[in-house]
């Protein structure tokens, strides 16, 4: 299941199938009956449990789960904020149908238990926690008694993933019919633990009308899109990518990329290189051609063969106008372009400059930057890029929006890089990363990325498929090697990668 839901959309579907005609009480009973079987999972026989119940439905989930379990035989205390008779609607039939006990939630309420359930706030929660839930909160984090959250910690905005004031952080969480932002985006990912997705009796026509444009970036999603090799293939039927190299003391970002566009199928690569680098490259290349480049008027020349299918510039490329030049020289050509790193950072106090270049083509082009490099060419964009503990009510941007912001600013596609990575495209298509391990926190996976990404679009690959599979393919290279990974680790594992999430459903 791709589809991610925004807290809006969230409340889109259920809106819709109770109009379709399911009772939203059925919905809460099944919800909470999802949370007491994964709290039964948790807890060993006998355990006690504490469930923290909010005033919403959340906590009418939390009163439906605390009535199964003790109907199990296991010993529960329900803590409610605010008054019991307070509770309106189907949180209210659910607290009228469990006959516990039920005690005030305050900054003290006793944490004895053997598990939590985190039944506050759901994802839509967009102002921080304060007062004694949140010195209730920051206890329970102290402890090591686990928590089970339902839908979202209680203090992660479901929109943005950014903590709110103060935030549960729970072993795991079971949420409804599709994940949300807040379970992919960090830091309210790590707040998460193990993700359930539980479906409640939401039918899936209901996104016809809700119409997500967020994914879970898994192979599912561009799968299909993947090169498929033929039989009487030749090997410029699979591509021709140059990638364009700094100078002489910088040239290993640009062959860190050329080898992961050769590794993800390429059928040709070719390093575009400085005179004063030709040596160098020559004595580290094998597979990989070298083509003499003599400043951006040289580069222009190379790309006159219509035979390149993709180009990458920036790994090393240096800063100034001699690399503004190249990227224009790029970007006036046929093939697709991918920019990364100097490639931008060279725009940085000219950006829109850029983006008439890119906007004034017709073929591909990509923007891979980091959270650093995104703020220098989107600094209006880029200047709400933190994750503030005190976020402010629903006014901070998630990195989604940013990105998407960005796309549609630059006319082109985004990779905005990190631990939840994110690619976004100008009509709003957006996928989100979990998968990438901390490993990939090494000098050099940043070129590797931008090579496969140019690989794969050399492939024909349409451009968000190649994006997003270049960051899963990338990410997973990386959980193959493991522990003591460096970026030249990578464009090897890739083989391996594609045979067990590609070839193996097609052979």
């Amino acid at each position: 299941m791709l589809e991610i839901l925004t807290p809006d959309e969230m409340a889109d579907a259920d809106r819709l199938t109770i109009a379709g005609g399911v009772p939203g009480r059925d919905l809460m009973e099944a919800a909470g009956r999802a949370i007491a079987d994964r709290a039964a999972a948790m807890a060993e026989q006998g355990a006690s449990v504490l469930v923290l119940a909010g005033p919403g439905n959340n906590g009418g989930d939390g009163f439906v789960a605390a009535r199964l379990l003790a109907g199990q035989g296991v010993t529960v205390r329900v803590a409610l904020l605010g008054k019991r008779e307070a509770l309106t609607g189907d949180a209210a039939l659910a607290a009228a149908d469990y006959d516990g006990p039920v005690e005030p939630l305050t900054a003290e309420t006793r944490l004895d238990a053997a598990l939590v359930i985190d039944a506050l706030f759901g994802a839509g929660l967009a102002r921080p926690l304060a007062g004694s839930v949140a010195a209730l909160v920051n206890r329970l984090n102290e402890t090591e008694i686990p928590v089970l959250a339902v839908d979202l910690p209680s203090g992660i905005d479901g929109r943005t993933g950014v903590v709110c004031g103060a935030a549960i952080r729970a072993r795991e969480t079971v949420t409804f019919f599709r994940s949300k932002p807040g379970h992919f985006l960090m830091p309210g990912r790590a707040h998460c633990g193990v993700v359930t997705l539980a479906q409640i009796g939401i039918a899936e026509v209901v996104l016809e009308t809700v119409k997500p444009a967020l994914f879970d970036n898994q192979p599912d999603l561009w799968r299909a899109a993947f090169p498929h090799l033929e039989a009487a293939g030749h090997k410029y039927d699979r591509g021709h990518a140059l990638i364009v190299c700094g100078p002489a003391t910088r040239t290993g970002a640009a062959r860190l990329a050329a080898r992961g566009a050769l590794r993800i199928g390429a059928g040709l690569v070719t390093i575009a290189s400085p005179p004063e680098a030709l040596l160098v490259n020559a004595a580290h290349l094998t597979a990989i051609m070298i083509a003499r480049m003599d400043g951006a008027e040289g580069l222009a020349r190379i790309l006159e063969d219509r035979r390149f299918t993709a180009l990458a510039i920036g790994p090393a490329a240096g800063l100034g106008e001699d690399t503004r030049n190249a990227v224009a020289a790029c970007l006036e050509s046929h093939a697709a372009v991918v920019l990364d790193a100097d490639a931008l950072t060279s725009f940085a106090d000219r950006p829109e400059s850029l983006w008439q270049l890119i906007t004034a083509r017709q073929a591909p082009a990509l923007l891979t930057p980091h959270e650093g490099e995104f703020a220098r060419v989107f600094p209006d964009i880029g200047a709400l890029s933190r994750h503030e503990e005190d976020a402010g009510e629903g006014t901070q941007m998630s990195k989604v929006e940013r990105a998407r912001a960005a796309a549609e600013s630059a006319g082109c596609a985004i990779i905005l890089k990190g631990a939840d990575t994110v690619v976004a495209m100008p009509d709003g298509r957006a996928s989100i990363c979990s998968h990438a391990p901390p490993y990939l926190a090494t000098a050099g996976s940043g070129d590797v990325l931008t090579g496969i990404a140019a690989g794969l679009l050399a492939q024909r690959v349409p451009l968000f498929e190649a994006a997003c599979a270049a960051v899963w393919l990338h990410a997973d290279a990386a959980r193959r090697f493991g522990p003591g990974l460096i970026a030249e680790d990578l464009p090897d594992q890739l083989p391996a990668v594609i045979k067990n999430t590609i070839i193996g459903n097609f052979f």
